[in-house]
């Protein structure tokens, strides 16, 4: 567990939606505004939406990787496509999936499965775990990407 990963489930625990957790926690390492990122990242919680998408916490990190590499040109997109890989590819060998609901095991786009994810409180119980691995990942793929070095694969 690194100070940023708690950090992130701190703000999640506190009312931030998994994807605001997960990517505000870089806001001033990119020299971004923290509530430009707030504000981009609300509608991508519960799986985009409440729909069960992919998982907040991962597209949380995408956004960052985004503000981090992205760009219009096409290196600066080949640049972010790879970090994406490299990030969807870790966190599916530590989890599993990228999905939501497979992650949390019922659809936050039902009726019943969202009943469900709060009758037995799972966004609390399980999806820090997946917030502090998002970080943590993304942490670990950062750094060689900002020192000029390629990721470890």
């Amino acid at each position: 567990m690194t100070e940023r990963s708690e950090e992130a489930v701190s703000r999640f625990m506190a009312g931030y939606n998994c994807a605001q957790a997960t990517s505000s926690v870089f806001a001033a390492d990119l020299g971004i505004p923290e509530d430009a990122i707030l504000r981009a990242a609300t509608g991508f919680g519960g799986g985009m939406g409440r729909t069960g998408g992919a998982c907040g916490a991962v597209t949380g990190a995408i956004l960052a990787i985004g503000l981090m590499a992205g760009g219009t040109e096409k290196k600066a997109k080949d640049e972010t496509y790879a970090l994406v890989r490299e990030f969807v590819t870790r966190f599916s060998a530590r989890n599993g999936s990228v999905s939501c609901t497979d992650l949390l095991g019922c659809d936050l786009s039902t009726g019943e499965g969202l009943r469900r994810s709060r009758e037995e409180n799972l966004t609390r119980t399980i999806c820090p775990r997946y917030i502090r691995d998002a970080v943590e990942i993304l942490e670990e793929i950062r750094r060689p990407a900002t020192s000029g070095q390629a990721p470890d694969r």
